[in-house]
């Protein structure tokens, strides 16, 4: 006789994708061992936040949550871009930067969002893995095209993901490069692989990314798997992940971290590692030349993509569709990428750069060509068995994610 399923929704899904994946009751149980990190993102859905009350036309306002230097914001923290917005709409944003990472910006929010109930954000940014579990959990409200005439603006290359075909649930925020970075000044030998990360003369001063695919991307490129194909997995996995152990074991790496890696470089306490190219760009315009530098490995490095999406719960909706529309202005979106230096995903903006900023059009970092492009590989989209084991590992291993 068939068992019922428990009434609890999380163990009621790990069951499901048990059976799916053919575990075993051990590997189960195992799983279920895992903690919070791991129950947290198989969490119950709820339908699309729709049943969230808007209350834009009697509230001119909105929380953004976003990643540090993710906007055109001096060292005062203000934001030419915001300021136009809000003299044209007469809408106040609240801007936070406190997404360090993907998971422990969900970890915070997770229980409001299982609820429906307002997350303290109207819009976040998320990288676009973590979006696809929002939408796929029923986080994310579908957003009203009606209110986002510039969507037309929108680089068909970014138009259909596998997770948001027509991208009802989300839109890119920006795009960007991870690859090597090095303090020029105080490291003046440079780097030109991944392997030269572990030379002795780094030992104590080398710091990776809290992201998995981040980390671990380069890590796989650096052991020739090509981590855009399905041909690999486990196995492969579990080999960068053991040189990873290895290097943390022995304090090579001074530490795993969010985007206060930032503040490590700037102290002096990491003299090189893993990086974001529009990060870097970021910190030698507030050093005044370049001290920092960047580049993309021989074994290439990897391109992401993050997007804005409306959580469910969110009670200013029509506001933060109409901040969206607003950066998907060329205009606006140049401006933007011109103080950040990530890839735009707004058609027409390197038209804008060419007239008004024609040194960034130039820059290989911000409009790529097909030669930059071909140098950096986008992680996979991963089996929700894979996702679950590679998370885990990198967790166990990292202490991260």
């Amino acid at each position: 006789m068939t068992r019922p399923l428990p009434q609890d929704r999380t163990i009621q899904q790990l069951v499901l994708q048990a059976k799916q994946s053919q575990l075993s009751r051990r590997r189960l149980l195992q799983g279920a061992g895992l903690g919070v990190s791991a129950l947290a993102l198989a969490a119950c859905a709820s339908p699309d936040g729709s049943e969230a009350i808007d209350i834009s036309e009697s509230d001119s306002s909105l929380v953004w949550a976003s990643w540090p230097s993710y906007i055109d914001e001096d060292l005062s923290g203000h934001s030419v871009t915001l300021k136009k917005f809000k003299s044209e709409s007469g809408i106040d944003v609240e801007y936070r930067s406190v997404v360090k990472d993907n998971v422990g910006f969900y970890l915070t929010m997770k229980d409001q969002l299982s609820l429906g109930k307002p997350t303290g954000a109207d819009l976040i940014c998320v990288s676009d893995w973590m979006a696809a579990r929002l939408i796929r959990f029923g986080y994310a409200q579908k957003l009203d095209s009606e209110n986002i005439p510039n969507k037309v603006n929108l680089d068909k290359a970014l138009a259909k993901p596998a997770f948001d075909p027509n991208r009802d649930y989300s839109l890119p925020w920006q795009s960007g490069f991870i690859g090597l970075a090095w303090n020029a000044d105080e490291y003046p030998n440079g780097l030109v692989s991944v392997e030269q990360l572990w030379r002795d003369d780094l030992k104590g001063k080398v710091v990776v990314l809290a992201e998995m695919r981040h980390t671990m991307g380069m890590l796989l490129l650096a052991h020739g798997v090509d981590i855009s194909k399905d041909n690999w997995g486990v196995d492969e996995f579990k080999k960068a992940s053991t040189l990873l152990e290895e290097k943390l074991v022995s304090k090579h790496i001074f530490g795993v971290m969010g985007s206060d890696y930032i503040d490590t470089f700037k102290s002096g306490e990491a003299l090189a590692g893993l990086a974001r190219a529009g990060d870097i760009a970021v910190l030698n315009a507030q050093a005044g030349y370049e001290k920092f530098k960047f580049l993309l490995p021989g074994s290439r490095g990897t391109f992401f993509t993050d997007s804005l999406v409306i959580p469910a719960g969110a009670q200013h909706k029509a506001n933060a569709e109409k901040l969206m529309n607003f950066y998907y202005e060329p205009e606006i979106a140049t401006e933007v990428v011109n103080w950040i230096r990530c890839v735009s995903p707004v058609d027409g903006t390197l038209e804008y750069a060419i007239d008004n900023y024609p040194k960034l059009a130039t820059n290989q970092f911000t409009f790529p060509n097909a030669s930059a492009m071909s140098r950096a590989s986008e992680f996979r989209t991963l089996s929700s068995t894979d996702d679950q084991a590679f998370n885990a590992e990198f967790r166990r291993v990292t202490g991260k994610g």
